[in-house]
């Protein structure tokens, strides 16, 4: 817990001690990974881990432990579910809702993560305003999001050249220039504009 404890509010770790209390999971911070925030997984040794990226912001990085510990309990009740099913559903919102107050989230966040855990999503990222919300907390990277960028830009992803299209419902098409092929971002996803001269 004295490790977890510098990667959360200050004000969050009681509740999160009380919960590994009665929910023990070895949990194991990694180096960023640009496809998730955390999982969830059985090791072959038969163990539970919960793995989480070192370089998420506080109130990301305590909101991505209570959806992965939602994960780790709804295993413990129900076994086999759909992993973002209702079961795991009700156990997020039942987890998350003691953190919802201005001494462990600003209070600008707060309406934010209310009306995610209406109906709480596989990911954060599915929800664009609470992920706008939350990446303001995080170090300057220097990297722009998608939808901050005109149609046409040109930008750089995964060492790849990408020109930005029209939006479909929820994503972006962007075409990468190599290859010619389509892809789809999402509106959050942060890459690197290239200068105009």
């Amino acid at each position: 817990m004295k490790i977890l404890s510098k990667y959360i509010p200050e004000n969050s770790v009681d509740l999160v001690e009380e919960i590994l209390t009665n929910h023990p999971i070895h949990i194991k911070i990694v180096n960023n990974r640009a496809t998730k925030h955390g999982d969830f997984k059985r090791k072959i040794n038969g163990d539970f881990q919960i793995t989480l990226n070192n370089t998420l912001n506080k109130y990301q990085f305590l909101f991505t432990l209570i959806h992965e510990l939602a994960h780790f309990i709804t295993f413990k009740k129900h076994k086999r579910v759909k992993p973002h099913g209702k079961e795991w559903k009700q156990n997020f919102q039942h987890l998350m809702l003691p953190f919802l107050q201005p001494t462990i989230y600003p209070s600008h966040l707060l309406p934010y993560l209310a009306n995610y855990l209406k109906n709480p999503r596989a990911s954060t990222g599915a929800d664009v305003n609470l992920t706008r919300a939350l990446n303001m907390y995080n170090e300057k990277s220097g990297k722009s999001f998608i939808f901050e960028l005109e149609n046409g830009s040109i930008f750089s992803f995964n060492n790849k050249s990408f020109k930005k299209g029209a939006q479909r419902r929820t994503r972006f098409e962007c075409v990468e220039m190599a290859s010619k092929k389509v892809y789809l971002f999402n509106p959050n996803a942060e890459v690197e504009a290239y200068k105009e001269y």
